[in-house]
């Protein structure tokens, strides 16, 4: 198919990133650690923490995991995270998302050492941000900004909409946006004015959890559409954007696999060495 819109490699680039990261890695007298808790069986998250440890182990840094079953006790993994958080050699905690009914994610992430929450979710990391002195912040933000500034396009002035269900995904991203100089706006689906504020915006960011969702009739000429949906349809891999029609008007899109996942793992390893950097240094 003959695509208008320039493909963002995001494997190419998150290639390049952790390439870095080994490099800088093999030159420390000591490993940086990242700890990850998985609790129950999501068969996504055995996924996702399968390929953190092989990009964790690729780049040289200790990985550790440490899985429970869906059943345990939300004290003994906040007994696990007070022992992490004491440990020298572990700088980055990751309890991986969603966790089983019954867990307070919000007291999980509270319990983690905001200078070891390499997920950047702790509320003294999101008030940093929000403050605009910040720490460490989402590898998901992190990633999706590197792709949009991958294109090369003046940000300043732009407008972005941010098409998601929940603030505290767009809330980070909406912020190193507005860094930049774009007018962000947070818009879910259910918003009246969303395909409004959608056709208005340069750089469109789709995170729903809905296949193919975003149509080319929703989008403006020459646009950066940013798709961070992954859903299994007849077995196959596709994003929240209807990719067929959005990548005939946008001007640059990203594919799913390959956009914004491998970024993601990539951010997380960097949130790793610069946690060991700031213990480092403490």
């Amino acid at each position: 198919m003959n695509s208008q819109a320039k493909l963002i490699n995001g494997t190419k680039i998150a290639q390049a990133i952790r390439q870095e990261l080994k490099a800088k890695v093999a030159r420390l007298a000591d490993k940086p650690g990242l700890a990850i808790i998985l609790v129950g069986n999501d068969a996504g998250s055995h996924t996702y923490v399968n390929l953190k440890e092989k990009a964790a182990e690729e780049a040289g840094i200790h990985f550790e995991k440490d899985y429970y079953p869906a059943t345990v006790s939300q004290d003994i993994i906040l007994k696990k995270i007070a022992e992490l958080n004491s440990r020298k050699d572990i700088h980055g905690i990751l309890v991986q998302f969603p966790l089983p009914k019954g867990f307070d994610e919000n007291k999980i992430v509270a319990a983690i050492d905001p200078v070891k929450d390499v997920d950047g979710f702790h509320p003294d990391n999101v008030r940093l941000l929000l403050d605009k002195k910040p720490r460490l912040i989402p590898g998901l933000a992190l990633g999706i900004m590197r792709l949009i500034v991958s294109t090369g396009i003046n940000l300043s002035g732009r407008q972005a909409a941010i098409l998601a269900k929940s603030e505290v995904f767009a809330n980070p991203l909406k912020q190193l946006l507005e860094q930049k100089g774009v007018r962000a706006v947070f818009v879910t689906p259910s918003s009246t004015d969303f395909i409004e504020r959608l056709t208005q915006a340069d750089v469109v960011v789709v995170a729903i959890g809905q296949p193919r969702f975003l149509k080319d009739n929703m989008i403006k000429e020459g646009v950066v559409v940013v798709d961070v949906g992954y859903n299994r349809v007849n077995d196959k891999a596709v994003g929240d954007v209807d990719f067929e029609s959005v990548s005939q008007k946008a001007g640059w899109i990203t594919p799913v696999p390959g956009g914004v996942g491998p970024m993601t793992v990539a951010m997380l390893l960097s949130n790793v060495l610069l946690a060991y950097d700031l213990q480092k240094e403490s």
